[in-house]
């Protein structure tokens, strides 16, 4: 590919996400490995840190914050093995082959859909072009604060129950059973949602600018909703293994909170502003949490 046509090449998402990751999950390997401190948990989140910079600096480069968004998927099975390697025995635990089959079966179909859906590199997510208009010099800023940084801690927040996993000399109990039940639940609904997503983009007219078919008849956000879910799952694995510190829920409240008060208004305001009858569409379908009779 040459000049700008690696921009429009459908593969070219996944490509260079690809070489700027390899590199960054290196970084992240160096910074572990040689870290000054012996806590693996403040080891962990300076390498994150470290890795998210390396993403950063790609995307300035390449002047597409997008770049970023295949972090939130790829981090967690890594933290996960990491800890689980490190704090137990080079065998794991059954809970740990439960939480680390689950965070890994996650983060492969968020990744694909990630990438199914970014149809190439010249694309770049609506909401990172509205800050960069926005904010105009600042924007490098934003984005590496706003956009890159915050969902790292976020996302390292939310997989802080499975260093509890790591940790744990507790036998499998019932409420490994519901944190599993929860989080595939959790990866089944997004699935579902998604993959209904994706069929009805092929066959929208204009006199259904809106999906309200299969689970989105319920919510009229349900792959947010079973992203929430996940991450409740996550944090039940964490109180199966015994640990009642109260900043194991960090994680899960944060996520909760973000996509109530910031993900789902920003996404109900743009829809409101593409299709002006949005509302009358929507109007007996839940904006997040499907109604319970």
């Amino acid at each position: 590919m040459s000049g700008s046509s690696w921009r429009h090449h459908r593969y070219g998402p996944a490509i260079i996400s690809l070489i700027v990751y390899l590199p960054a999950v290196g970084v992240a390997w160096w910074v572990v490995t040689t870290a000054p401190t012996q806590s693996v948990l403040w080891n962990t989140l300076i390498a994150d840190v470290a890795a998210t910079l390396v993403v950063f600096v790609a995307s300035v480069l390449t002047r597409n914050s997008s770049i970023y968004d295949p972090y939130w998927s790829v981090a967690p099975p890594l933290i996960a093995i990491y800890w689980f390697v490190a704090i137990g025995n080079a065998e794991l635990t059954p809970r740990e082959w439960l939480a680390f089959g689950l965070v890994l079966l996650w983060a492969l179909r968020l990744t694909f859909n990630c990438m199914r859906r970014w149809r190439s590199y010249a694309e770049q997510d609506f909401r990172y072009l509205d800050l960069k208009a926005r904010f105009g010099r600042l924007y490098p800023l934003v984005d590496l604060l706003g956009i890159e940084l915050y969902p790292t801690v976020l996302v390292f927040l939310g997989c802080i129950p499975l260093l509890a996993v790591a940790e744990s000399e507790e036998s499998l109990g019932l409420l490994d059973g519901f944190a599993v039940a929860i989080t595939f639940a959790a990866i089944l609904l997004e699935t579902v949602a998604d993959e209904q997503m994706w069929a009805y983009r092929k066959t929208r007219t204009p006199n259904a600018p809106i999906c309200t078919r299969g689970v989105w008849a319920y919510s009229q956000h349900p792959n947010y909703v079973g992203e929430l879910l996940f991450w409740w799952g996550i944090y039940l694995f964490g109180l199966a293994s015994g640990m009642s510190a109260p900043w194991m829920i960090a994680g899960a409240l944060a996520m909760t909170l973000l996509f109530v008060l910031i993900s789902v208004p920003m996404m109900v305001t743009r829809k409101r502003e593409r299709y002006p009858n949005y509302d009358a569409l929507v109007k007996d379908i839940p904006v997040l949490f499907p109604k319970p009779f």
